[in-house]
């Protein structure tokens, strides 16, 4: 059921879906420009390494609190604010891990804290993860399952003296290796399948839970990324996050905030590429005559265009039906189909309108690409956004998960 949008954030919404270069974003990105950009970044991304200091900054500047109310130790910013922090960032920052990171912790781990928590949870992690000093996972990848909540492996049973015993294996887990505190999906009663899903909040420093390496991975290399393995681990009832067999929930509700959100970054990466391209299809000459004037060169900056402002007005649609509290599992996942899809198509684009200059490693676009192709993957691929659009629309009874 809807409720009637507040006149103010309704307008904000207006402002920041026709001003490309509203104040927050503008703001965001000349601090991503001036605060991010320390590091060699082709050396971090053949390293795989994960900026700290740049976490801690982001933290410092309140961009880790923007989605968690003031309550709870975060900024309490709407989510229109919030997104358009977001986007500037990406678009002054050329490190899309480190924001693509910060971007799954605060839309999922922390989204599920704030709207399920306790307030043991919240008042004990909440703020540590607002403040840079403790790592969120959201862990509900199987090895041999993926994202499927009806088919989980991981068990949480029941100890005659109270609380749970889990035992679990999760796969691809974005800050897995860094991770304080997980949010962990496990079956409390198989027989129920998805319905018998509980969610648990589990610190890993506790016995039996092991922290996996750092994956290697084709792109977004700078995000730590790996498996979790929990062996016997007992937590007490307190642990669970909700009641029993709400962990369904849990997931669709996280998992819906982060499918329409958390590729904001990459909104504004596809920015970036674009102002770029339009600066070299101007400065580029060939035969006397700027590249621009080239109609497969100008044609190819017309689709950039056209995909980034497709992209951006379903991101800010998603966000107003956030704002209005129904239903926006539709525009979640055409949010995330036009995103993640666009950005690849951008990235491959972008490195073309730069010629030979878009293969070599030294000027970046290359990288692009790969971080722009796990998009397809994360968040649920674009065939399970599919099937979620094709349900909606009446025409298929597949999964909306």
């Amino acid at each position: 059921m809807s409720t009637t949008l507040d006149p103010e954030l309704a307008a904000l919404a207006i402002d920041a879906l026709c001003d490309l270069d509203h104040p927050v974003k503008a703001e965001a990105r000349a601090w991503a420009a001036a605060n991010l950009t320390h590091r060699d970044r082709v050396a971090a991304d053949r390293e795989a390494h994960f900026d700290h200091d740049g976490w801690q900054r982001l933290a410092d500047h309140g961009v880790l609190g923007l989605f968690v109310p003031e309550a709870d130790g975060g900024g309490g910013a709407d989510v229109i604010t919030a997104l358009l922090t977001l986007e500037g960032l990406a678009v002054g920052a050329l490190d899309q891990g480190l924001l693509y990171a910060a971007a799954s912790q605060m839309c999922s781990a922390q989204v599920a804290l704030a709207s399920f928590g306790s307030e043991e949870h919240k008042q004990r992690w909440l703020p540590a993860l607002c403040r840079g000093e403790a790592f969120g996972a959201f862990a509900i990848t199987e090895p041999d399952h993926g994202s499927d909540i009806d088919h989980l492996e991981a068990r949480a049973e029941r100890l005659p003296g109270g609380g749970y015993r889990i035992d679990a294996r999760k796969a691809h887990i974005t800050l897995a290796p860094v991770a304080d505190v997980v949010v962990l999906f496990a079956s409390t009663d198989p027989s129920a399948r998805g319905w018998g899903i509980s969610a648990f909040v589990v610190p890993t420093d506790v016995p039996g839970v092991v922290r996996g390496p750092n994956r290697d991975k084709m792109g977004m290399r700078t995000t730590p990324y790996g498996d979790l393995t929990l062996d016997g681990v007992e937590v007490p009832e307190s642990a669970r996050l909700g009641p029993e067999g709400a962990g369904v929930s849990i997931f669709l509700s996280a998992m819906q905030v982060e499918r329409a959100f958390v590729y904001v970054t990459q909104i504004g990466a596809m920015e970036r590429q674009l102002e770029g391209c339009v600066a070299r299809a101007r400065e580029r000459r060939v035969g006397g005559v700027p590249i621009g004037e080239l109609q497969a060169v100008s044609h190819r900056i017309a689709d950039m265009k056209l995909r980034h402002e497709t992209a951006r007005t379903l991101l800010y649609k998603a966000a107003l039906h956030s704002l209005r509290r129904d239903s926006g599992a539709m525009a979640a996942a055409l949010t995330k189909i036009a995103t993640s899809e666009g950005a690849v198509a951008s990235a491959v684009a972008a490195a073309q309108v730069h010629g030979a200059n878009g293969y070599a490693s030294e000027l970046e676009h290359e990288r692009e690409i790969r971080d722009a192709v796990g998009g397809l993957f994360y968040s649920g691929t674009s065939d399970v956004q599919r099937n979620i659009v094709a349900r909606l629309l009446g025409v298929s009874r597949g999964s909306t998960r």
